[in-house]
């Protein structure tokens, strides 16, 4: 996939690809210092710009949420994120590359067994605002109640501390949660699978064409797959 000069324009305007991370989400960025990320989205961000033959400035930001809402003020070119509708207006989406499953964790002692048995009244559901699963569930729940907090960690942090009774997440990270908490369970199943998509700023057409093809290669030829492994991250699969 050799971009075409319009291409190149839309993707890297500044002459760089400046490419949006979130090393909150720790299923696809790593980070070891102010200024080194590893990871399958870091991974994917530097094929980018050897396609480009485009120097690779990394523009990361600690949660989904902060990440998507940069873009208004031009913050980067192309972002590793969460495909939701709420952020579609602003932002060009590719087919998705990677897939989380989004499932809750419950305490010890817990009477809900089920994931049909969380959306009640009475039900508090912690979620880490504005994050992919947030959204989804803002959109979806009608009778629990969500209690946000800021970052993946704080989500934790509040459901400890104020007992709540669930608390939502990529299942990976609830997996490990649950270690750290006697008796809690992971529900079964998911309430919905989080699409991990390429994004660039809506209004640059030529770029959101290149990537969607470019993630579809991505799929195909094997590199998703052998990011993943690279990287020994559980609990998420190569999009279909």
């Amino acid at each position: 996939m050799t971009p075409s000069a319009a291409e190149r324009s839309e993707l890297a305007p500044t002459g760089k690809l400046r490419v949006g991370i979130n090393y909150g989400n720790f299923l696809l960025v790593t980070k070891h210092s102010e200024s080194e990320y590893t990871g399958i989205a870091v991974d994917l961000g530097r094929e980018i710009g050897k396609r480009l033959g485009a120097e690779v400035e990394f523009v990361p930001f600690a949660t989904a949420g902060k990440l998507a809402d940069a873009v208004k003020g031009g913050a980067w070119d192309v972002a590793f994120l969460g495909n939701e509708p709420q952020r579609a207006a602003e932002i060009a989406f590719s087919p998705a590359y990677l897939e989380i499953e989004a499932t809750y964790l419950v305490p010890a002692g817990s009477k809900i067994r089920s994931i049909d048995e969380v959306d009640r009244p009475g039900v508090r559901i912690a979620t880490a605002v504005n994050s992919a699963y947030d959204l989804y569930l803002t959109r979806n729940i009608k009778h629990a109640t969500l209690v946000r907090a800021n970052a993946i960690q704080g989500s934790y942090d509040v459901f400890v501390k104020d007992k709540l009774e669930v608390l939502s997440g990529l299942k990976p990270r609830l997996l490990d949660d649950a270690k750290t908490l006697p008796g809690s369970r992971v529900l079964e199943g998911r309430f919905t699978v989080i699409q991990q998509s390429v994004g660039t700023p809506q209004g640059r057409p030529a770029a959101a064409g290149y990537l969607a093809e470019f993630a579809k290669e991505m799929k195909t030829s094997g590199f998703v797959a052998q990011a993943i492994a690279r990287h020994k991250v559980r609990g998420v699969t190569v999009a279909a």
